[in-house]
């Protein structure tokens, strides 16, 4: 029989756990990916801290993990352009290269086909009609598709669907 790739099931301090075993067991020094996997690993740890504080014994759920990887990418993104800004073209390269290795344990956003048809499924479920539903149907389809949802992408697809909504009405 085949092995199952197991990793869809695996929590993500798991997957992180697992893949800095890997890259620690290569023995190739300290890359890129080590680094960054090390960094990722030390965030996830202090916030399992602060949920063991809070009186949480398994640690932080996915959801924080997410976010710990979500805050990564932007500072990563924020720092590359002011790498970009001061021609410092080597470190803007090298937080580019660390985004896309903690964009490898983010779920994939869903794309512009699966997105509308989750924003008409939010919209039919909640009866939303109008363009001031929008926050309360952005809050739910974030809460459907955890990590699955870009703000931007999404709102231009609600503000849409709410909009063809309010037509249908008149």
């Amino acid at each position: 029989m085949g092995h199952e790739d197991k990793s869809d099931m695996m929590t993500l301090k798991a997957r992180v756990a697992q893949a800095l075993n890997a890259e620690r067991e290569k023995d190739e020094g300290c890359t890129t990916r080590l680094s960054t996997l090390r960094l990722i690993d030390a965030a996830i740890r202090d916030r399992d801290v602060c949920a063991r504080g809070r009186g949480d014994t398994e640690g932080c759920p996915d959801a924080d993990v997410r976010n710990v990887l979500e805050t990564m990418i932007a500072q990563r993104e924020t720092a590359a352009r002011e790498h970009d800004e001061a021609c410092r073209i080597e470190d803007a390269m090298r937080e580019r290269e660390e985004i896309e290795i903690i964009r490898k344990f983010l779920p994939e956003p869903l794309c512009t086909k699966a997105l509308e048809a989750a924003v008409e499924e939010v919209v039919e479920d909640l009866g939303a009609t109008k363009l001031k539903d929008i926050g309360r149907c952005m809050s739910a389809l974030k809460e459907r598709y955890p990590g699955k949802i870009e703000s931007g992408p999404a709102g231009k697809v609600m503000r849409k669907a709410l909009t063809a909504n309010k037509e249908a009405a008149k």
